[in-house]
């Protein structure tokens, strides 16, 4: 991933930097050269998913929440903001901090950006668009959010950090960009989460049944977090607004995801169906015409390898 950036910048702040995707965008970064600013309150990024980085010139380690403002030691030419509880186990259980962080702590983020002259990414999200009466769906597509549903606070809290970052564009002239990240997995990934890569990948490798929710015809589209990340990249260098959806279009249904890992781990475990949560989308595949034709990205890592990527991730964890 060293070359993964097409332009050059001097100095990044990663809000979120700590969390999944947003530690793989520190080291990447860090990789090309950039002096990297990670901003994390680790109510969900940990501390572990930054550690190998800590000793390398260019990085600092800021422990701080959004939404009650920050400072950073000198300003940045690059904003990229993923502070945000992801999944429904964390924003179930942060249902006001995940409300607040798109909110308040989207402002803050942009008036820093702002203030430096940098290029702000808003890392959104593909739940946008709620229970979509159209799959795949494209960037034109408004959406099907219940705003007072189960799922809504995180829902609504990306619809919100849209608006606003349109509105300081509009407003202020800042130069934002929006890209809607779909199902993203890799190494770093917390195995207690309740997604279903890494839910399906600690069963299996600990032995336990693998536990399908529904009928497991609901699908998901995979995106292995080497790729996401060069497509925020690749937005962010790009210098479009968006928004721009981020994701692999290649579907495949949560019974098959979860026979697969079965395979690929070699686990005996059998495989139980649950109820299905409720609010649980039925689909969730991009339409990437426009990635692919400005940002000239497509993913590259295909699902069973980026699976015995993350497999192996996860075996090596579970052995220390």
């Amino acid at each position: 991933m060293a070359n993964a950036l097409s332009r050059q910048w001097e100095h990044a702040v990663v809000t979120g930097g700590a969390g999944f995707i947003g530690s793989h965008l520190c080291a990447t970064l860090l990789d090309a050269g950039t002096a990297v600013t990670c901003v994390d309150d680790f109510s969900t990024g940990r501390r572990e998913s930054v550690s190998d980085l800590l000793d390398r010139p260019g990085f600092t380690l800021i422990q701080a929440d959004v939404a009650k403002g920050f400072t950073v030691g000198r300003p940045p030419d690059l904003l990229l903001h993923l502070a945000s509880p992801a999944s429904p186990a964390d924003y179930l259980r942060l249902p006001l901090h995940t409300m607040d962080t798109g909110s308040v702590g989207t402002r803050n983020a942009l008036d820093l950006a702002h203030r430096s002259g940098a290029r702000f990414i808003l890392a959104s999200t593909c739940e946008v668009y709620g229970h979509p009466q159209e799959n795949p769906r494209d960037e034109r597509y408004w959406g099907h959010v219940n705003p007072v549903g189960p799922r809504g606070v995180y829902d609504e809290a990306k619809r919100f950090g849209e608006a606003l970052t349109t509105a300081h564009a509009d407003a202020k002239g800042t130069d934002t960009g929006i890209v809607r990240l779909f199902d993203t997995y890799g190494p770093r990934m917390r195995g207690q989460d309740g997604r279903a890569v890494p839910t399906f990948i600690r069963q299996a490798l600990s032995g336990q049944p693998l536990t399908v929710t529904g009928d497991g015809r609901q699908t998901r589209s995979l995106c292995y977090v080497d790729d996401t990340v060069r497509g925020i990249l690749a937005a962010a260098a790009h210098g479009m607004r968006g928004p721009v959806d981020i994701g692999n279009p290649a579907e495949v249904t949560v019974l098959r995801l979860a026979r697969l890992v079965s395979e690929l781990t070699g686990s005996t475990s059998e495989i139980r169906f649950a109820a299905r949560p409720t609010g649980d989308p039925a689909a969730l595949c991009p339409d990437i015409t426009q990635a692919r034709g400005k940002l000239g990205w497509e993913p590259e890592v295909d699902t069973e390898d980026g699976l015995r990527r993350t497999i192996e991730w996860f075996r090596t964890v579970l052995a220390r």
